[in-house]
């Protein structure tokens, strides 16, 4: 037995996806932080396996999106096809072509394209990246026990669990990332609400050699098995014919097991292979949102605050989109630049989006395999084929916002947030498939590509970056520079020359947060005693449009 003392920036509890890229956010800052986790290994359940453009162009600012594009395992040219059928030896009922944008080459909307690759692949990508980096000190087999907070900071103790060995930990920030039964949500208090037990569901992770060579409806990450037998999802997971099969809307009672489920398998796919279970996961599926994200020192993040349906494939994706939130504010305000505001803003800015994603999977929730199937409806006759367009049809308009779903990757908003200057525009109503980039206030900032082949994301720094046009004078810019340093803000000005982007971004100047969102836009920059630099950073909260 033994106890020793470690302090740091922040602990993270949980060394999922979203701990890793709140990691990867402060190291990149340079604040130290120490990310725990109780597994000695990431998990290998077939979870997520869509990882999105918007979480590929964080990849992207990382510097691993190449990385994560090699570690593809079925290459990055696999076509992201998704497809309904009856079974996989039976018909088709129809598709859906580059499901999630994850075909490769430019486009003007974004800088990354999305990836079909199992999450624990990403996993070892974002982990390898986070170990590289200086201030990031990662400990598997390590789990929280207890803590306490005052007003300096986090006094936790947590336990490695191969040494028997305690150690308490000072930070000044902690963040449970520790999915959905955190032990930080518990203790501090919130709790989640909403509606449980939406359906019954498993994972099941398989082998099944000769299963991509017998199946009869062409390469694709996922195959929706519409039949009375077993409605299901199936699809190819990984290298050495690992395949997912995950039964929809169980029965209570029903349960599965390494012995039961090949027999399933047979019965869902109509193909007899030697299947071999390598593991298999229940999961409920519910929509839950925590009361509280945050108290005081301790903040929540991904399935700690938030738990929906798969489908759609936003879960992973939006809390790494938590991790990069916090992790920029949680530097700046221990970079001495951030004010108490900026911490306000975590919750105030990601729960409304949390909710609209949320309503988005549940919507996408209502239409599974098992509403679908009708008697009939595999026959090999005129009648059976009139069904099978009949229904293919009723797919295609019910289960488009969940394959083809730009506007809610992209086009969420931070409408009301503390640290965003509002222009008095008019908020865009919500399409969960049409994109409209836009630079007004609280959005992400428009992609475009540059003619030198470079994104102009890759353009914009680690702290606030000032896009002006091409008509912006100067001395404006030098002012910007002059009461950024003043404030004590890292500022990058750019001013590219493509006129392309003055579509885009048609006031003169345009300033962008370290997460690419828009902060503040006008024609004109604002004197000094505006305090437009000290409102972005959480320190002037009174600040209105009409005081730029």
């Amino acid at each position: 037995m033994g106890d020793s003392l470690l302090k740091t920036g922040v602990l993270i509890v949980g060394a999922g996806p979203v701990g890793l890229a709140l990691a990867i956010e402060l190291g990149h800052r340079s604040i130290p932080c120490v990310l725990i986790e109780r597994n000695e290994r990431v998990g290998y359940a077939p979870r997520a396996k869509t990882t999105n453009v918007r979480t590929r162009e964080h990849f992207r600012r990382w510097g691993i999106a190449d990385t994560l594009r090699a570690a593809s395992p079925f290459g990055m040219y696999y076509p992201s096809n998704v497809v309904f059928c009856t079974s996989l030896g039976g018909h088709e009922l129809t598709r859906f072509e580059n499901a999630m944008y994850c075909a490769p080459g430019r486009n003007p909307l974004y800088s990354e394209h999305g990836q079909w690759i199992p999450q624990y692949t990403v996993e070892e990508v974002m982990r390898e990246h986070a170990q590289s980096l200086p201030n990031v000190d990662l400990r598997f087999n390590t789990e929280l026990t207890t803590f306490e907070q005052d007003g300096d900071g986090v006094h936790a103790v947590v336990r490695d669990l191969k040494r028997n060995q305690t150690l308490t930990i000072e930070a000044k920030f902690m963040v449970g990332s520790d999915g959905s039964r955190s032990v930080v949500r518990e203790g501090i208090g919130a709790k989640m609400e909403g509606t449980r037990g939406l359906s019954r569901n498993y994972n099941v992770v398989f082998k099944a050699p000769g299963l991509a060579e017998k199946q009869k409806h062409g390469p694709a990450i996922m195959y929706w098995q519409v039949n009375a037998e077993a409605p299901s999802l199936i699809g190819p997971m990984d290298q050495g014919d690992k395949w997912f099969f995950m039964p929809t809307g169980m029965k209570e009672g029903s349960k599965l097991d390494v012995a039961n489920t090949p027999d399933l398998i047979r019965k869902a796919t109509g193909i007899d292979l030697p299947y071999e279970v390598l593991s298999t996961d229940e999961w409920v599926a519910s929509r839950l949102l925590a009361n509280n994200y945050r108290d005081r020192r301790v903040f929540l993040a991904g399935d700690a605050c938030h738990l929906h349906p798969p489908f759609g494939g936003y879960g992973m994706n939006m809390g790494v989109a938590d991790g990069v939130d916090l992790g920029w504010k949680i530097a700046a305000v221990l970079q001495g630049w951030g004010g108490p505001e900026l911490l306000d803003s975590y919750e105030q800015e990601r729960k409304p989006v949390h909710n609209m994603v949320l309503d988005e999977a549940v919507a996408n929730h209502a239409m599974l395999g098992n509403q679908l199937w009708k008697e009939g409806l595999d026959g090999d006759n005129a009648e059976g084929a009139a069904m099978r367009r009949e229904v293919g049809a009723v797919i295609q308009a019910g289960k488009l916002r969940e394959f083809t779903t730009l506007g809610v990757m992209l086009g969420y908003r931070y409408e009301h947030s503390p640290v965003i200057v509002a222009d008095g525009t008019r908020a865009p109503g919500h399409d969960y498939i049409n994109y409209v980039p836009t630079s007004r206030p609280g959005s992400l900032a428009p992609h475009a590509w540059l003619h030198d082949g470079s994104s102009l994301f890759d353009h914009f720094g680690l702290g606030f970056t000032l896009l002006a046009s091409k008509d912006a004078p100067s001395e404006a810019m030098d002012q910007a520079r002059i009461q950024a340093r003043a404030a004590g803000v890292p500022l990058t000005v750019i001013q590219p020359q493509e006129s392309g982007i003055a579509d885009l971004y048609p006031t003169r100047f345009t300033l962008i947060r370290p997460d690419q969102h828009v902060a503040w836009r006008a024609d004109a920059w604002p004197h000094a005693s505006a305090g437009l630099f000290e409102k972005i950073s959480g320190r002037a909260p009174s600040l209105t449009t009409a005081g730029v």
